[in-house]
């Protein structure tokens, strides 16, 4: 068994060494995830069946997740491209892995409790941590827990910010099952490293594999998988694996009714005369393009909450690829609006958009609502400020959320049928 697991270390750090030499370059621009969806079109046909191999480089899949989590391409744009590439048929299934991230937010949306439950046990879980238990994380999170694979995937993770989704399956499944380890743990560390880290899609996935998300219903990873879909580089002994998954209970979690809240209501910008200023954040960062396009605003407010990255639990690697995403944001926003562009960090967020505000002479603040996680987090603290100081902020939804969000209320499929029956797929070419 060591001598397997030395030889799947042996290859993944050849891996690694290939990684850095290969096309895995997630430059945190809109034009570098433009040219990534252009190179990987000519694959989207072909996606159904190889999408489930984790081979090096992933060339195979689209790897647009870093760049569509923070909105440097919007779901819209990647789904049109797919289907003017392509048949219906063809791309199918690539368009409803799309949708997918769309479904876990709208699903989060309406039971925010999950991500808040999971911000309070993070601490706690590994606060508790005793014996054993604490070896078992730390050998995991540092990729030596001599299981073939997933110390692969550990490695990959903390050198690149990514991973195959299948991979991620797996990775999830031994840490709850076979090491068992907090759930809430893992997605954190998936969480402080993964560039494409989302609120929704990596908290709710973890849950799913845990069988909380769909109640009773465990993902368990088996030996045989993952040596047919690693094409037999890592192959772990079946004994090293839990051979069945356990059940993990928790209380119910309370669905709102978020279409009544007041953020989800899109309210009026005021009267034309008015001087409206753009705070953009880093969960929207295409606001050149679609709903606010069209509007007028005298400044822009990019700044960088200092402490958001403790917060969340963002890494270095996460950290700085944010900050660079919003600076290029800052810089095609200041473009198409032809406007001044504030960015840089600040301690306290609040403080920093009232003084820019007041500095403006602005009489209202636009903003794309956060989605339920660290930004939105942010967002009470700055309506409170800003509305002290007379200062009105006008949330606004892409209608891309607002029409799907509704049908996310319970299973993928139910809204998946609800997508396609509204009839917006067409054949390609």
């Amino acid at each position: 068994m060591k001598s397997r697991a030395d030889g799947c270390a042996r290859r993944a750090a050849v891996l690694r060494a290939r990684m850095n030499q290969s096309a895995i370059n997630f430059a945190p621009t809109r034009a570098a995830a433009q040219a990534r969806l252009a190179g990987f079109l000519p694959l989207a046909g072909h996606y159904a069946a190889q999408r489930n191999f984790v081979r090096p480089g992933h060339d195979h899949v689209a790897r647009l997740s870093p760049w569509v989590q923070k909105r440097l391409l919007l779901e819209r744009e990647v789904v049109e491209a797919a289907l003017g590439a392509w048949t219906w048929p063809a791309v199918e299934k690539f368009v409803q892995e799309v949708y997918w991230r769309t479904y876990w937010k709208g699903w989060l949306e309406q039971r925010p409790a999950a991500w808040a439950r999971w911000v309070e046990a993070v601490p706690r879980q590994r606060d508790g941590l005793r014996g054993e238990q604490s070896n078992a994380w730390e050998a995991a999170c540092a990729g030596q827990t001599g299981i073939a694979g997933f110390d692969d995937w550990a490695h990959e993770l903390v050198a690149t910010g990514y991973l195959h989704n299948h991979a991620r399956m797996w990775f999830a499944s031994i840490w709850i099952f076979t090491l068992r380890l907090p759930w809430e743990l893992g997605a954190a560390f998936f969480y402080e490293h993964l560039l494409d880290g989302d609120a929704a899609s990596n908290t709710l996935s973890w849950r799913w594999v845990a069988g909380l998300q769909t109640a009773g219903k465990t993902y368990a990873a088996r030996a045989d998988n993952i040596a047919h879909y690693t094409e037999g580089r890592c192959a772990p002994e079946a004994g090293q694996l839990a051979r069945a998954a356990f059940a993990i209970t928790e209380q119910p979690l309370p669905k709102v009714d978020a279409w009544t809240d007041d953020g989800w209501r899109t309210a009026s910008a005021g009267a034309s005369g008015d001087r409206v200023g753009l705070w953009l954040h880093a969960e929207d960062l295409a606001v050149e393009v679609g709903e606010l396009a069209g509007d007028k605003f005298v400044a822009v407010n990019a700044a960088w909450p200092t402490g958001i990255a403790a917060r969340a639990g963002w890494g270095e690697r996460v950290t700085a690829w944010t900050q660079a995403a919003l600076a290029d944001g800052a810089v095609r926003a200041t473009g198409h609006f032809g406007s001044e562009a504030k960015a840089g960090a600040t301690n306290d967020l609040a403080a920093e958009l009232v003084a820019w505000a007041r500095e403006k002479n602005l009489r209202r603040v636009v903003a794309y609502r956060p989605f339920v996680g660290p930004w939105l987090d942010e967002a009470p603290a700055v309506e409170r400020a800003l509305g002290a100081a007379g200062v009105a902020v006008i949330w606004r939804r892409r209608a891309w959320d607002a029409e799907l969000f509704p049908h996310a209320g319970h299973g993928y499929f139910p809204f998946w049928e609800k997508v396609k029956a509204e009839g917006k797929f067409t054949a390609g070419r």
